[in-house]
């Protein structure tokens, strides 16, 4: 953190043996003045946000292959096994002559 100061470089930390991203979403609404971002990780910290209820909108660009291999995470991992499942509204469908698509749903 002497680092990311001496470079003039903002940072926030929150939580007590967890990262609280509420509060840090809350941080960087009042500080940074930013409304909306996108969260582009793994299915842990996609999980941990969607767990948080911080996400309202997902998007989801499905390429012409398939990978499968062992060990990959999913879109969301580390949901409680007791969470029902997020209900989503379909957005918007478009499909590229590559053969992808891209979705786009609304967490409802």
């Amino acid at each position: 953190m002497d680092y990311l100061d001496r470079q003039n470089i903002s940072w926030i930390a929150t939580g007590k043996g967890q990262i609280d991203l509420r509060q840090a979403m809350d941080i960087l609404a009042t500080e940074f003045g930013i409304r909306r971002l996108a969260i582009v990780g793994s299915g842990k910290i996609n999980g941990g946000f969607l767990n948080a209820g911080l996400v309202d909108e997902i998007s989801v660009l499905i390429g012409p292959g398939i990978d499968g291999r062992i060990g990959q995470s999913s879109l969301f991992d580390g949901r409680p096994g007791n969470r029902q499942p997020v209900a989503l509204q379909l957005k918007g469908v478009k499909s590229y002559e590559d053969g992808a698509v891209w979705l786009r749903y609304l967490v409802k």
